[in-house]
C-alpha cells in the first residue's frame, strides 16, 4: 500500500485507500493516536488506518472512555482527536462523550464503521441494526451532537473527509464520518494529501472595521477587564493573553472552564470569575464593574456563571468569539479569535492605559484546626492539596467534589487544571487521565476525582496502568454521589453506592505493573501519602481519601443550594 510519509509527498498519479487517506489527514493534524475499539464492520477501516506510519491505535475498554480520552487528548494537543467505533452499538456507546466535546468546543471525529454500501442500500436486516431497514437511524441521531455529518462514497470521499476535518478545525466542534466497510478499502486520489488543512485566514475587511471600531471604543475608557473562558485555551491563545495581561491598565479574571489559563501569580490576574461564587469579592466587583468588560472565549452557562448571577450585561460587553467578534450592535464576521485578540493587544497598546494600583493579595488557605486529628475533613483535604501541588502538572478534577474544591485551589506555576464544568458528565477524568497522559506527556497528570465518578469509569484504569502511564489519583471515597446530597435528599438511598476495595483494584487490572496504593483518613496521613506520590514518578500513585459523606467543599455547597433553589426543591428540614 502506498503511504505518503511526513516528508514525501505523494506522486501526482498516486493512490491511497480512503482508511489511509484519513489517517494521514489526522497526522497532518496534529492527530496521531487514534481511540477506540474494533467491530465486524470496522475491521477492514483499522487495518487501513493503521497501516500509516505514526498512527499509533490506543484500545479503550468501552467506546465511552475511548470518546472520554479523545477529548481530552483534543484538548492537550489543541488539535483534532479520532474515536473509531463499529456501526450501532458502538457509536451509540460513545455518543454521550461526543454530545461533551460538542457542548465544550471539542474538535473530536467520531468515525463509524459501517455496513457495506449495497448492504444499507437494500436495507438488510443486520446486526446491529434496529431491523427495520433502516440503517441511518444512527446516523441522524449524530445530527444533534455534532457540527456536521456525512456517510462516505468513495467517489467523493477526499472531498467529504477534508470538509469535515475542517469543519471540526474552523468551529472547535466534534464531526460524524461514516465509513462504508466496502468504502474505506476504496483506493482514492491521493494529490491533496500535498495540500495541508488550514483554517482560512480573517476576513481583511472585518479586521480593518473591528481595529478602527475598537480604537473608537477604548479612546473613552480609563481601563480594560477581560473575562476569558475556555475558547481561548482551545485555540492556543494563552500567549496572547498572557501578552494582554502584561500591558498596564488590565485586568484579567478566568472562567472555571479556564481556570490557571493566565498564571494566578501574574499582577494582573484576577482569579477565577463565579458570578456570586467568586472567591474574591475584589474579583466579581472588578469584572461586574468594569468600565469596559471583554468576554474573550466565554461560555456563559450556569456553572460558570455562579448559576446565572454575573452583575454584567453581556450586550455591553465586547465578545471576541471562535470566528466572529461583536462590538455594540456591530458584528465583525469571519474574524478569528487569533487575530481578534492580537488586534486587541495592538489597540490597549497604543492607547497606553495608566497604570492600575496592586490588587490586594489574598492568603492562600492553610490548614485549619482540627478538633478531632481522627478525622479528615474537605477543608483539610484542600489545604494540604494547596500546600503539596507541585508546578508542571495537569490537575485533573471530576465533577461534583472533586472540581468544586479544585476550583478554590490557587494554581501553581506552569500548571492547568483540565475540567468538564459545562456538561458535567461524571467519570469524564479518568479516561481523560488517559488522553491527557498521551497528549501531555511532559506534564505529569494529577487526578481528583469521587468514588461515585470513579465507578463509571474505572476500566480505563488498566489501559493507563498497561500503557505505563503514572498519573497520580487521588480518590476522594465519600460513600455516594455527594454533588447530589448537596442539592436534595442527602440520605437518600439513591445517594449510596457499593463499597469497592480501592487499593486493590490496580493489582486485579493490571497485575504484575508496580503501582503505590495509599489509604488516609487524617490529615497527617494524608500529608505524608502526597509527598510519597510526588517522589514516586516512576509509577501510578493511587491514593485513597476516606471523607464523611456529609462533608462538601463550600464552593459545593453554595452550587447545591442555589441549584436546589433553581430546581423547586423543597428547603432542607430544620
Amino acid at each position: 500500500m502506498s503511504v505518503p510519509t511526513p516528508d514525501v509527498l505523494p506522486a501526482p498519479d498516486a493512490t491511497v485507500t480512503v482508511g489511509a487517506y484519513l489517517a494521514t489527514r489526522l497526522r497532518q493534524l496534529d492527530g496521531p493516536h487514534v481511540f477506540g475499539l474494533p467491530g465486524d464492520f470496522s475491521l477492514g477501516l483499522l487495518d487501513e488506518m493503521l497501516a500509516v506510519p505514526g498512527i499509533e491505535w490506543v484500545g479503550c475498554t468501552n467506546e465511552l472512555n475511548a470518546a472520554y480520552a479523545a477529548d481530552a487528548y483534543a484538548r492537550g494537543r489543541r488539535g483534532l482527536a479520532a474515536v473509531v467505533t463499529t456501526y450501532g452499538v458502538g457509536e451509540l456507546s460513545a455518543m454521550n462523550g461526543i454530545a461533551g466535546s460538542y457542548a465544550e468546543d471539542v474538535p473530536v471525529v467520531l468515525v463509524s464503521g459501517m455496513p457495506p454500501t449495497k448492504a444499507r442500500a437494500e436495507g438488510l436486516l443486520l446486526h446491529h441494526t434496529l431491523v427495520d431497514g433502516d440503517h441511518d437511524h444512527f446516523v441522524r441521531a449524530y445530527r444533534e451532537v455534532t457540527a456536521a455529518g456525512t456517510v462516505l462514497r468513495a467517489a467523493t470521499a477526499v472531498g467529504q473527509i477534508d470538509r469535515l476535518l475542517l469543519t471540526a478545525i474552523n468551529e472547535g466542534k466534534p464531526v460524524y464520518l461514516g465509513i462504508p466497510a466496502d468504502v474505506a478499502v476504496a483506493r482514492v486520489p491521493a494529490a491533496n494529501l500535498a495540500l495541508p488543512l488550514r483554517r482560512s485566514p480573517s476576513d481583511p475587511t472585518s479586521i480593518q472595521q473591528f481595529r478602527a471600531a475598537l480604537v473608537a471604543l477604548l479612546a473613552a475608557e480609563p481601563s480594560l477587564t477581560v473575562l476569558a473562558g475556555p475558547r481561548v485555551h482551545r485555540r492556543r491563545l494563552e500567549g496572547e493573553l498572557a501578552k494582554l495581561a502584561d500591558l498596564p491598565g488590565v485586568r484579567i479574571a478566568t472562567q472555571a472552564g479556564a481556570k490557571a489559563m493566565l498564571d494566578e501569580r501574574h499582577p494582573a490576574s484576577l482569579g477565577t470569575y463565579m458570578g456570586a461564587m467568586t472567591r474574591s469579592a475584589a474579583t466579581r466587583d472588578a469584572v461586574d464593574g468594569a468600565p469596559l468588560l471583554v468576554l474573550a472565549g466565554t461560555t456563559l452557562s450556569d456553572v460558570l456563571t455562579g448559576l446565572f448571577t454575573h452583575r454584567f450585561s453581556p450586550e455591553d460587553a465586547v465578545e471576541l468569539g471562535f470566528e466572529s467578534a461583536r462590538i455594540g450592535a456591530s458584528l465583525f464576521h469571519g474574524l478569528h479569535m487569533d487575530d481578534s485578540l492580537r488586534i486587541l493587544h495592538e489597540v490597549v497598546a497604543e492607547r497606553g492605559f495608566p497604570p492600575l494600583p496592586p490588587l490586594p493579595k489574598e492568603p492562600r488557605p492553610g490548614v485549619p484546626d482540627a478538633p478531632d486529628s481522627d478525622v479528615l475533613t474537605q477543608g483539610q483535604f484542600w489545604a494540604e492539596v494547596q500546600q503539596w501541588m507541585p508546578e508542571g502538572v495537569t490537575a485533573i478534577a471530576d465533577a461534583g467534589t472533586a472540581l468544586f474544591g479544585a476550583l478554590a485551589l490557587h494554581m501553581p506555576h506552569n500548571s492547568d487544571l483540565l475540567a468538564q464544568p459545562v456538561w458535567s458528565s461524571i467519570g469524564y477524568t479518568l479516561p481523560a487521565t488517559l488522553g491527557i497522559s498521551l497528549a501531555v506527556p511532559e506534564h505529569r497528570s494529577v487526578l481528583f476525582i469521587g468514588d461515585g465518578a470513579a465507578q463509571l469509569t474505572i476500566q480505563e484504569l488498566a489501559t493507563i496502568l498497561h500503557g505505563g502511564h503514572t498519573p497520580i489519583i487521588v480518590l476522594i471515597n465519600n460513600a455516594g454521589y455527594t454533588i447530589e446530597r448537596a442539592i436534595q435528599s442527602p440520605h437518600a438511598v439513591y445517594q449510596d453506592i457499593t463499597s469497592w476495595d480501592w487499593a486493590a483494584l490496580p493489582s486485579v487490572l493490571a497485575p504484575g505493573v508496580p503501582v503505590l496504593t495509599t489509604t488516609v483518613r487524617t490529615r497527617e496521613a494524608l500529608a505524608l501519602a502526597l509527598v510519597q506520590a510526588r517522589e514516586r514518578t516512576d509509577r501510578l500513585v493511587l491514593v485513597e481519601a476516606v471523607l464523611d459523606p456529609s462533608d462538601a467543599p463550600e464552593l459545593l455547597v453554595e452550587l447545591g443550594r442555589g441549584a436546589a433553589r433553581a430546581n423547586g426543591a423543597p428547603p432542607p428540614a430544620g
